[in-house]
């Protein structure tokens, strides 16, 4: 099994530099950046206050090939990219061309809430799920399961964003239940106590919770049902109770880990959710997270902070894939990794 991981640990590494490298010459070839941006302001700056009488043009060329330089648009893609990759091998990650900050320090602002609703998602959606698969499977064709059906696939047939939007329009616009967005309150910090800043915080994260859970918790739930009856319907199971052992004890002895198997190969997956969050979630309900730290950067062709999001949520996603792969030779006995 060491060496098995290990050579897919030596698999990131051309895995991570194909990822990078395609990004990376994207946002090369795409119109507008951080020198367009700032063309484009100071001609506004100057249409305004008649400072020039080139159309409001204030930078002359020279000003822009040393803006170039200093962003390091002057050089070709191959050899930025290589820049770059020096620069994270020091882990340095650039600085923002819109927020003239380190990028790793606005990465390390915004983590911890995107953090939260991925770990508060991943353990609301594991905590139900399973349950309630199980409880399908067991009770298949009955009316808890056609009806719990009909909310599952509405849930999985919704995008999170369109649920995000459904649930603060009903519950915070127009029934004024929850607040419209944000991460905690303007008054949290002046909140004395554990239990009024917790249910601060709960109060504002509700409905994003809700949002991030509902397409997880739909297809968990269907892959656990889904494997659980395969598996009640196997020779092994009837055979253990065909020698006597009770039903329920066949199930959780049995078939119930061996059902474990397709959820595990998930589990990993959701490594990069605690970190990423979701740009449309986190920008309709106005979260201060990475979601909408990068939606920002793509909009602003904030390219150092896009590169460095995309560095660690690829990162997270490979070693994700890693982690699904040791969850599955936990749950299921019948891997090897000798051949």
């Amino acid at each position: 099994m060491g060496q098995y991981f290990l050579r897919r640990l030596l698999l990131l590494i051309p895995t991570f530099l194909g990822i990078t490298l395609v990004v990376f010459a994207i946002t090369r070839f795409v119109p507008g950046g951080p020198v367009e941006r700032m063309l484009m302001e100071s001609q506004l700056a100057g249409s305004e206050f008649s400072q020039s009488s080139r159309g409001g043009q204030v930078l002359s060329a020279e000003q822009i090939d040393e803006l170039k330089a200093f962003y390091g648009l002057d050089k070709p893609v191959g050899e930025a990219y290589l820049d770059w990759l020096g620069k994270l091998a020091r882990l340095d990650l650039g600085e923002s061309t819109r927020y003239y900050l380190p990028v790793w320090e606005l990465i390390q602002e915004r983590l911890p809430v995107s953090a939260f609703f991925g770990i508060s998602t991943f353990i609301l959606s594991y905590l139900v799920s399973i349950p309630l698969g199980v409880l399908k499977a067991l009770r298949h064709n009955s009316r808890f399961d056609s009806i719990s059906s009909m909310f599952i696939y509405a849930g999985y047939a919704l995008p999170a964003y369109v649920v995000g939007i459904f649930l603060l329009t009903v519950f915070a616009f127009q029934l004024g239940w929850f607040p419209m967005g944000g991460f905690i309150g303007d008054d949290f910090y002046y909140l004395e106590g554990f239990w009024p800043k917790t249910l601060n915080l709960f109060h504002h994260a509700l409905l994003p919770l809700i949002a991030y859970a509902i397409g997880d918790f739909a297809v968990l739930t269907m892959t656990m049902k889904n494997s659980l009856m395969e598996n009640l319907s196997a020779d092994y199971v009837r055979t253990a109770v065909a020698k006597g052992l009770p039903f329920g004890k066949a199930v959780t002895r049995h078939a119930l880990r061996n059902s474990l198997i397709p959820i595990a190969s998930h589990f990993g997956n959701v490594i990069s959710v605690f970190f990423a969050g979701s740009f449309l979630i986190e920008v309709i309900f106005n979260i201060d997270g990475l979601g909408l730290l990068g939606y920002e950067a793509v909009v602003e062709r904030d390219y150092p902070v896009v590169m460095g999001i995309l560095a660690v949520t690829s990162l997270l996603m490979l070693l994700g894939n890693i982690l699904s792969d040791i969850c599955v030779a936990l749950v299921d006995p019948r891997v090897r990794f000798d051949g």
